[in-house]
C-alpha cells in the first residue's frame, strides 16, 4: 500500500509482517535512482543504526589489480569531499556513543555504523558522501595499503582462509569465483606500477563504475516515525547517482566438467583433519518460499538416530558433521557436507563417501515426506513469530543484504519461509547429488612431503587426483544401509506459548528467593520481552576441577564425552529452540538451558540423568582424549595478538595453567582416572543459580529442586564447605615498576603485544573514570596508531577486567617489532595528557553523553540481559543495577578528576603507574622488519620521539614471578548503602 510520496520516491509501502516481540514499524521505499530502501521505526531503542550494501564484490575486481574492490572499502572511511578529514567520521560516531565497520564478499560490499538515538542525521550525513563524494587522498592510499596487507598478512596462516583460497583455485580461473579478494602489497601497488597502473585512478574508475544508487540497499533504524525517517533518507540519498549498473549475473557454474570427480589432498597449518564434499549447484535463492535446499540439508545433517552422522561417529571415523546448501553467486550455489575426521577415519575417507551416498539413496527410495516439510515449515514460522531482536547495527547489515536478494515485500520474511510443498523441486536437488558431480577434499598433516602443488596467495600445499571411474560407479550403484533412516517427529516442538502472569510487587532485578549450604538461587520473571523463553543458569562448584593439569583435563574430558553421547538426543530439541550448554571452568563446570520454556523441562531432566549416571565410552574416550590434544598443541597456531592475551591473563591470575602443563599430564588422563575423578566431582557441591525468563517463582524453586534431588538421589553429593568455595585472585603489580614477558610465535611471521596499566580493584568511581578515559582514547587511538601511523591492521584500546581487577590495554599485531610497537604506544599513552587537557567543555560532555549511551544500551533479547545478570553472580558482586548507579556517578565526573586519575596511574612518574607488556614476536625476524621499525622511527616527528621511556624489567620464570607479589583482596559483594558514590546515583539513570 502506499505510504509516501516524495518526487525522489519510486514506489512506498508499509509492511505489516511482524513476530510476536517486534514493535517495530517498517517501510520499504525505492527511490527515483533505484535505490531500495528499508526503515525501521523503533520509538523504544537506545542506538540508531544504518547499513548500505554495494551489490557488487570482489568478483568484480580488475583482473589486473585484485583486492580493489576491499581497497575501496578501506579507502571510502578516509575522507570525502564535504567531510575531508580522514578521522571524521569515526569521530562524530565515537563522541555520539556509535561505532561502525564493513566487510567486502564476493557479490556485496556493506558498511554499517550505529549511533546514539539523537545523531541519526548526523552519522548518515557523513555516511551518505561515502557514495557520493570519497576523496581517495593519496597519502591516505599509501598508507591504507598497509592496512589491507596487514589483514592480508593476518590470514596468511589461517586454515579457513587458506582452504577457501584453493577451493577457488581448483575451480575454473576464468570464472571471477577464483579470484583473490584481499588483496594486499604486491596486487595493489607493485604488479599496478609494473603495469604503470595509478591505483588512485583506479580506486576512482573503480567508485564510477560501480557505485550506482540502483545496485544499492539501504537500511536505517531509528526512533523517529516513518515519515520522519523517510524525509531523512531521501534528503541525505536521493542524490547518489543512478548509473543504471546491471548487477553481474553468473550462470556459468566455476565447477565445470574438468573441476568434477576429482580428490584434493592438502596440507593444513594446524593439525586439524576434515574432509568436505562439495556439489555445484544452480542458484536456488528464486524458490526461497519452497527452499528445497534447507530441506534436504536438514535431513542430511541431522545428528539424531539414524543419521548419517551417527553411522559414521558407531563407525569411529568421524566426530561432527554439517551438511547443506551453501552460497554461491548470482547464478551458481554449492551443496556440501564438511566432516571432522578421527585419525582412524583418515584412513576411511572413501567409504565415509559411501555412506553420503548411502544417505541419499536411502532418501531417493524413501521419498519426499510432506510431514517432514511441514514440521521444517512450523520450525521456521515459529523462529520467525518468536525471533529475538538483534543489536541494530547486526540488523541494519543483515536487512541491506537482504534488500539485495528478495522482493521488497517479503525482505522481512523470506529467510524464514518454506511454505509452498514442491516434491519436484526436491527432486530436482537431490538428482544433482550424484557421484558424477562429486569433489572431496581432504585435510590432514598427514599429507606433508606427498604433495605436488602450491596455491598461489597463501602458499597452501596440495595434491589434485582424479577419482577413479570404478569408484564413481561404484557410488552410482550403492544400496541403502539398514542403521540410516529418516528422523523420527520432533518431540521438542513447544505447543504452549503463554506468557505467565507477573506479580505487581515484583522487583525489576534478580531477586535472591533460596539460599543454603548447597545452592544460591537468583531469579527474575521477565517483565522486558514478554516472549515464552526462559534462561537457566547453573555454576556447579568444586575446587578439585582445576585442582592442578591433570584435573582441569579430567574436566574437558568429563565434559566433552558428556556432550558427545547426548548429541542424538539433543540434537531434536535444539533444532525445535532448546538447548543446553556445558563446559568445564576453573571452579567446576557451567551448565545452562535455554529457549522455549515449554519443553525445558524434559530435555534438563534428560541432561541431569545421563549426567549422574555417566558410563564412558572407551572408544569414544580414545577419540576425543586425541582431538584434545591436538586442540593443546594447535594454540602455537592462533594469531600472535591471542598469544599475547593469553600471556597476560596467565601472568595476572592466581591460579592458571598453562598449555605446557596440560600437554604434560596427559598421559594420566585415563579411563580410570577419569572415573574417579567424577566420584570426587560430583561428592561435594556448591550451585549458584539464575532462572530469569517465563517462569514463577514456584517455577524457578521446583527447577532448582529437580537439580539439588537430582544430585544427591543420584551421586550422593554433599554440601562443599564455605571455605571451598573462594575466587581466584589477581596479581598486584608493584607501583612505579614495569615489566615485560617476551615469547615467540613458531608459526606466524608478525607480531604483537599487549600493554597492559593496571589501576586496582572496581569501584563505582573508578570503574566509570576508566571508562570515560578509554571513551575519550579510543577514536585518538585507532587514527594515530593505525590510519596514521600504520603500525597494524589489529589495533585495540579499552579495559581490562579480570577477578575484579581492571587497567587499560592496549592490543597491537603488527610486522613491526614489539619493542617498537611498545614504544609507540607509550608515547600515544603519555600524549593524551595534552589531548585531555586541551579538550573543551563541551567536547568532555560529549564523550560523557557518549559513554552514557553505550552503558544504557538495553539488551535486545533475553540471553543478552541472563548473561548481565549472570557475569554479576560470577564475580560475586550482585550489583544488578550497575548501569544506573555506575551512570548516575558518571554524569558528576570532572574533566578535573579524570585528569587527576590519569597522573595517578598513567603518566611517567606516576605514582601508582603499574605496567606490564607482553611482547609476542616471530620465531625468525621477518625480512625487512627491523628495517622497517627503523625506517617508521625516523619519519616520526621530534614532538612524537619519547625523551626517556622507563625501561621495563625482564620476566624470566613466571611462577617466581607471582610469588614474589602479593595479590589484590578479594571485592566484596556490592553493598549500596555502604557505597560511598552511591548517594550520587540513586535513582534510574536517563539519556
Amino acid at each position: 500500500m502506499s505510504a509516501y510520496q516524495s518526487e525522489s520516491v519510486r514506489h512506498s509501502y508499509d509492511s505489516i509482517i511482524k513476530s510476536a516481540g517486534d514493535k517495530r514499524t517498517y517501510r520499504g521505499l525505492e527511490l527515483t535512482n533505484g535505490m531500495k530502501v528499508m526503515l525501521v521505526s523503533d520509538p523504544t531503542t537506545d542506538k540508531a543504526a544504518a547499513a548500505l550494501d554495494v551489490n557488487i564484490g570482489y568478483m568484480c575486481d580488475p583482473d589486473d589489480v585484485p583486492g580493489l574492490a576491499h581497497f575501496c572499502e578501506h579507502m571510502l572511511f578516509l575522507g570525502t569531499k564535504k567531510y575531508p578529514s580522514e578521522n571524521e567520521y569515526n569521530r562524530f560516531l565515537n563522541e555520539h556513543g556509535g561505532a561502525s565497520n564493513a566487510f567486502t564478499a564476493a557479490e556485496h560490499t556493506n558498511y554499517y555504523f550505529d549511533v546514539s538515538s539523537q545523531h541519526l542525521e548526523g552519522a548518515l550525513d557523513r555516511f551518505a558522501q561515502f557514495f557520493i563524494s570519497p576523496l581517495f587522498n593519496e597519502e591516505s592510499k599509501d598508507r591504507e595499503l598497509n592496512a589491507v596487507d596487514s589483514e592480508n598478512e593476518k590470514n596468511l596462516k589461517s586454515d579457513m582462509w587458506r582452504l577457501h583460497q584453493l577451493e577457488k583455485a581448483t575451480a575454473d580461473q576464468k570464472h571471477p569465483f577464483s579470484k583473490f579478494g584481499t588483496g594486499n602489497k604486491y596486487t595493489l601497488s607493485e604488479r599496478p606500477a609494473q603495469l604503470n597502473l595509478d591505483v588512485r585512478d583506479e580506486l576512482l574508475k573503480y567508485h564510477s563504475t560501480y557505485y550506482s544508487a540502483n545496485v544499492m540497499a539501504l537500511s536505517v533504524l531509528g526512533k523517529e516515525d516513518l515519515d520522519s525517517l523517510s524525509r531523512l533518507v531521501v534528503d541525505k540519498f536521493a542524490s547518489v547517482e543512478n548509473k543504471n549498473v546491471k548487477v553481474p549475473e553468473f550462470p556459468i557454474h566455476p565447477f565445470q566438467e574438468e573441476h568434477l570427480r576429482l580428490r584434493c589432498d592438502v596440507v593444513p597449518v594446524k593439525d586439524i583433519r576434515t574432509m568436505n564434499v562439495a556439489f555445484p549447484l544452480p542458484d536456488l535463492h528464486p524458490f526461497y518460499r519452497t527452499n528445497p535446499g534447507h530441506y534436504l540439508g536438514h535431513l542430511i545433517g541431522h545428528e539424531g538416530p539414524g543419521s548419517l552422522l551417527s553411522l559414521l561417529k558407531a563407525k569411529g571415523w568421524v566426530n561432527s558433521l554439517v551438511g547443506g546448501q551453501r552460497e554461491g553467486g548470482n547464478g551458481f550455489m554449492f551443496f556440501t557436507v564438511n566432516v571432522d575426521l578421527t585419525e582412524e577415519g583418515l584412513g576411511h575417507v572413501y567409504d565415509i563417501v559411501t555412506h553420503i551416498f548411502q544417505y541419499l539413496e536411502m532418501l531417493r527410495q524413501a521419498g519426499h515426506k510432506e510431514w517432514i516439510f511441514n514440521e521444517c515449515k512450523d520450525l521456521s514460522a515459529l523462529k520467525f513469530r518468536f525471533k529475538d531482536k538483534e543489536m541494530p547495527r547486526n540488523y541494519t547489515s543483515h536487512l541491506a543484504g537482504l534488500l539485495q536478494q528478495y522482493p521488497l515485500d517479503h525482505v522481512l520474511v523470506a529467510p524464514y519461509l518454506c511454505e509452498d510443498y514442491k516434491p519436484e523441486l526436491i527432486d530436482d536437488v537431490l538428482s544433482k547429488l550424484t557421484p558424477e558431480n562429486v569433489r572431496v577434499a581432504v585435510v590432514a598433516k598427514a599429507f606433508e612431503g606427498a604433495t605436488d602443488s602450491e596455491e598461489k596467495w597463501y602458499k597452501t600445499q596440495y595434491r589434485v587426483e582424479p577419482i577413479s571411474p570404478d569408484l564413481i560407479k561404484q557410488w552410482s550403484q550403492v544400496e541403502t544401509h539398514p542403521d540410516l533412516k529418516l528422523p523420527p517427529p520432533n518431540e521438542f516442538i513447544p505447543t504452549q506459548f503463554e506468557i505467565k502472569p507477573r506479580p505487581a510487587e515484583a522487583p525489576s532485578i534478580p531477586e535472591c528467593i533460596k539460599d543454603d549450604p548447597m545452592c544460591k538461587v537468583w531469579f527474575k520473571q521477565d517483565d522486558t520481552f514478554l516472549l515464552p523463553k526462559a534462561c537457566l543458569n547453573f555454576e556447579f562448584i568444586n575446587p578439585v576441577a582445576y585442582a592442578d593439569p591433570l584435573n582441569c583435563n579430567l574436566a574437558y574430558m568429563f565434559v566433552q564425552l558428556y556432550r558427545d553421547a547426548l548429541t542424538e538426543y539433543a540434537y531434536s530439541a535444539e533444532l525445535a529452540g532448546v538447548s543446553y550448554t556445558l563446559h568445564n571452568t576453573t571452579y567446576g563446570f557451567y551448565l545452562a538451558i535455554g529457549g522455549y520454556d515449554d519443553k525445558q523441562s524434559i530435555l534438563l531432566k534428560k541432561v541431569l540423568d545421563k549426567m549422574t549416571s555417566f558410563t564412558i565410552d572407551p572408544k569414544r574416550f580414545t577419540i576425543i582424549k586425541e582431538l584434545y590434544t591436538r586442540a593443546l598443541e594447535n594454540f602455537k597456531a592462533e594469531q600472535p595478538y591471542q598469544h599475547a592475551v593469553y600471556y597476560t591473563t596467565l601472568l595476572l591470575s592466581e591460579v592458571g595453567w598453562t598449555k605446557e602443563e596440560l600437554v604434560g599430564s596427559l598421559d594420566e588422563v585415563t579411563i580410570e582416572n577419569l572415573q574417579s575423578f567424577m566420584k570426587q566431582l560430583f561428592s561435594h557441591m556448591y550451585m549458584e543459580c539464575l532462572v530469569h525468563g517465563n517462569v514463577t517463582q514456584q517455577q524457578a524453586l521446583d527447577t532448582v529442586g529437580l537439580v539439588v534431588g537430582s544430585l544427591q538421589e543420584n551421586t550422593k553429593t554433599r554440601p562443599l564447605l564455605a571455605s571451598q568455595r573462594v575466587k581466584h585472585r589477581e596479581v598486584q603489580l608493584p607501583q612505579g615498576v614495569a615489566h615485560k614477558y617476551e615469547r615467540e610465535n613458531t608459526v606466524h611471521s608478525t607480531s604483537a603485544i599487549e600493554t597492559y596499566y593496571q589501576c586496582g580493584l572496581q569501584s563505582t568511581r573508578d570503574n566509570m573514570l576508566l571508562e570515560l578515559l578509554c571513551q575519550i582514547l579510543n577514536e585518538p587511538c585507532f587514527n594515530q596508531l593505525r590510519t596514521q601511523e600504520q603500525l597494524g591492521y589489529i589495533v585495540f584500546s579499552g579495559v581490562r577486567r579480570a577477578n575484579s581487577v581492571q587497567g587499560l590495554r592496549f592490543i597491537l599485531q603488527s610486522d613491526r617489532q614489539p619493542a617498537y610497537l611498545d614504544e609507540r604506544v607509550e608515547v600515544f599513552v603519555q600524549k593524551m595528557e595534552s589531548h585531555l587537557q586541551d579538550l573543551s567543555e563541551e567536547e568532555f560532555q560529549k564523550h560523557i553523553t557518549a559513554l552514557v549511551v553505550r552503558r544504557l544500551d538495553k539488551p535486545k533479547k533475553l540471553t543478552s540481559e541472563t548473561a548481565r545478570h549472570w557475569g554479576e553472580i560470577l564475580a560475586q558482586q550482585y550489583n544488578f543495577d550497575r548501569d544506573n548507579i555506575e551512570v548516575g556517578f558518571l554524569k558528576t565526573i570532572t574533566k578535573e578528576e579524570l585528569l587527576n586519575f590519569y597522573k595517578e596511574h598513567f603518566s611517567w612518574g606516576a605514582p601508582k603507574r603499574r605496567k606490564l607488556t607482553v611482547h609476542v614476536k616471530p620465531a625468525e625476524t621477518a625480512p625487512g622488519t627491523e628495517e622497517q621499525g627503523a625506517e617508521a622511527a625516523q619519519q616520526t616527528t621530534e614532538t612524537n620521539s619519547p625523551p626517556d621511556i622507563p625501561v621495563p624489567q625482564e620476566i624470566t620464570d613466571v611462577t617466581a614471578f607471582k610469588s614474589n607479589l602479593p595479590l589484590h583482596p578479594h571485592l566484596p559483594p556490592y553493598q549500596p548503602h555502604k557505597d560511598p558514590d552511591f548517594v550520587l546515583s540513586q535513582g534510574k539513570a536517563k539519556l
